[in-house]
Parts: structure tokens; sequence; C-alpha cells
């Protein structure tokens, strides 16, 4: 295995605990309360859910690698709505009381790498490999 297979590895571990924990958060803080922030910024309500579920099983396909490619780009999606609706106003690096979407830039490149990489030690790979053999 080569040290970029290595590194991708890491970074689609690494990514989906993030985003694990991410979802987690939103559930622990009630998705009602996340349904009215995001009625506050101008986003649907429902939204709130899906981005909760998206982040939570978007994260955990990740770290299996499975579907890895599908997951990652619903998680762009996620993020590049999370910059365009609640953070492009604050700044790449936020106003003091909000984080900028620096984090989220960096996210997205890496979940682009995981769009067009080879995963490798993950479930995808396993599928592939069969499909291969037969």
């Amino acid at each position: 295995m080569t040290k970029t297979a290595v590194v991708s590895i890491i970074m689609r571990v690494v990514l989906g605990i993030l985003f694990v924990f991410h979802g987690i958060d939103k559930f622990q803080m009630g998705l009602n309360n996340v349904e009215a922030w995001f009625s506050s910024i101008g986003i649907p309500g429902f939204l709130a859910y899906v981005v909760a579920y998206v982040e939570l099983l978007g994260g955990i396909m990740l770290i299996l690698g499975l579907f890895t490619r599908y997951a990652a780009g619903l998680l762009i999606v996620i993020l590049i709505g999370a910059i365009v609706k609640a953070k492009l106003s604050v700044g790449l690096l936020g106003n003091g009381q909000m984080a900028g979407y620096e984090l989220d830039l960096a996210y997205i490149l890496i979940l682009l790498h995981l769009v067009i990489a080879e995963s490798r030690l993950s479930i995808d790979c396993l599928i592939r490999n069969k499909r291969k053999a037969e």
C-alpha cells in the first residue's frame, strides 16, 4: 500500500469521525432547536433533520468506506449550503462570535479527494474486488 493510500484512509476515517460527532451534536442540542435556528437564518426547518442524519450516517459511511463517493458528495452539498447560508456573511475567518468558513473549505477539499480517490481498506474496495473476481 502506498503512502498516498494510507493518508487517504486516514483522511476518510478521521473526517468520518468528525461528521459523526457533528451529527450527534445536533441530536444532543435537540433537533427542534436546530430546526428553529435553521428557520431563523432562512433555511427551511425540516432540513435540520436531513442535515443531522446525513452528517451522522454519512460519517459512519466514511468510516466504513461504504458508498464513500456518494456520502462525500452529499456532505459537500451540505457544507456548501452551510457556507452560503450561514457563514459567508461572517467571512473566511469569522467575526469573533461565529466561526468563518475556512474549516468548511478544508473539509470540502478532503471530501473532493474522497470522491475521486480509490477507497482502500473499505467496504467499497471489498465490493469492487468481489465484482472483479466474478
